[in-house]
């Protein structure tokens, strides 16, 4: 007789965070919570729930992917999150990123150009629980004027140059967080003053490509 293993999906998010997150200097205590809390399987197609908690990517349809979660858990760290904050998220993907930033700050708007991704992230996140996210489907490049100005913007694919209209709609004194590149990517970190908005490098990423630009 064959029996199926069953997954220990708490187990796996604890070695992640330890192995994978905290061993590589991730040290915000409420991002690495957020980290252990999150079910990031539950964001995963079926046929790779196996590998959810790997330190690698996964791809989740329509040529996109999940990000390795220790990018996943610096990104968050770099943006700084506190409870009050507004926040942007471009390029909601399969809604896992969300997920983490909906555990740390009041509310997420995040935005998913392909219709039937952000379709399936907002299934994904709704039967989570979460109601401090607000998925829309449009282009990216364009922000969320509306909403604007946010307290941190996090841009989860890499555009060639970061797009203005997305400067504009940071706050003073926020940050953003971009890879920016197209063969050869960098993580930025972007600081907001009155002089303007100050860049500096982080390290060498690969993210799929921003699409939709002007």
């Amino acid at each position: 007789m064959f029996w199926k293993k069953k997954e220990n999906y708490e187990e796996e998010r604890r070695l992640m965070v330890e192995r994978q997150i905290k061993s590589r200097g991730v040290k915000n205590k409420a991002v690495l919570e957020a980290m252990a809390k999150v079910k990031r399987h539950r964001f995963i197609p079926d046929n790779l729930k196996a590998f959810a908690y790997a330190d690698e990517p996964q791809p989740i349809g329509e040529g996109q992917t999940i990000s390795q979660p220790y990018i996943v858990a610096l990104m968050t760290e770099l943006l700084d999150p506190k409870p009050e904050d507004r926040v942007l998220e471009v390029g909601a993907g399969s809604g896992y990123q969300a997920a983490v930033l909906a555990e740390l700050v009041h509310h997420v708007y995040t935005l998913e150009i392909i219709p039937n991704l952000a379709k399936r992230c907002r299934e994904v996140l709704e039967n989570l629980g979460y109601k401090n996210v607000t998925i829309l489907s449009r282009n990216g490049f364009d922000g969320l004027p509306e909403e604007a100005p946010f307290d941190k913007i996090m841009i989860t694919a890499a555009p060639l140059s970061i797009p203005e209209a997305l400067k504009d709609q940071l706050k003073m004194g926020g940050r953003l967080v971009v890879p920016v590149g197209d063969v050869y990517q960098v993580l930025y970190l972007v600081k907001k003053d009155e002089s303007g908005c100050h860049s500096s490098e982080v390290i060498p990423v690969r993210f799929v490509p921003m699409t939709g630009g002007r």
